[in-house]
């Protein structure tokens, strides 16, 4: 009987040594090892050629938010090829740009109230028409319709020697009370000022 529990004791004795010489990986530690063999399990994932982005800021206390996606040009002539002159342009890839703002804001003397709108243009060689519709959830220019135009006005496009890859938005304040919204892509910038009403 004693032969036994001795045989027992020694046993345990043996087993207890063994489980203590093995490495104890704390839980958090092991979920992070998975979650990276998870990762580096993925195929590499290609950069989108129209990244989703924004631009925004405070003028005054008014907030400015423009959300669109952001097309390269890629070696291509964009305005008056790709695009053509004289057609509504969803200001954007994929989706409708939209801008929307909290405060009313006032655009070459005609009011744009607080809201959120499609922001499309139509680019021209000499002057570009600005449109700001009703209609902010569409998907490229697909329902755009002229009589949802809440504000429409023209501005002269500046052309620059250098190319502006992907297409870029500004709000940039000028004052407490103004700012102006910039669209440059290609060689082209076209800008146009805005107080907050």
């Amino acid at each position: 009987m004693k032969n036994i529990i001795f045989i027992l004791g020694l046993a345990l004795f043996v087993s207890c040594k063994e489980a203590s010489k093995k490495e104890v990986i704390p839980q958090e530690t092991e979920s992070a090892v998975q979650e990276i063999e998870t990762l580096s399990a993925e195929p590499n994932k290609k950069k989108p050629l129209s990244p989703h982005t924004s631009a925004m800021a405070m003028v005054g206390d008014a907030h400015i938010h423009i959300d669109y996606s952001s097309p390269g040009v890629r070696k291509r002539m964009i305005f008056g090829g790709l695009l053509p002159y004289d057609a509504v342009w969803q200001a954007g890839a994929h989706n409708a740009t939209w801008i929307e703002t909290d405060k009313d804001l006032s655009i070459k003397g005609e009011k744009l109230p607080a809201g959120k709108y499609g922001f499309f243009v139509i680019p021209n060689k000499d002057q570009w028409t600005v449109i700001f519709n009703s209609n902010w959830n569409q998907h490229g220019k697909d329902d755009y319709d002229e009589k949802d135009d809440v504000l429409r006005f023209n501005v002269v496009p500046k052309i620059s020697e250098e190319i502006q890859e992907h297409l870029e938005y500004k709000v940039t304040e000028t004052s407490k009370t103004s700012g102006t919204i910039s669209l440059n892509w290609e060689k082209v910038t076209i800008e146009f000022p805005f107080t907050v009403n």
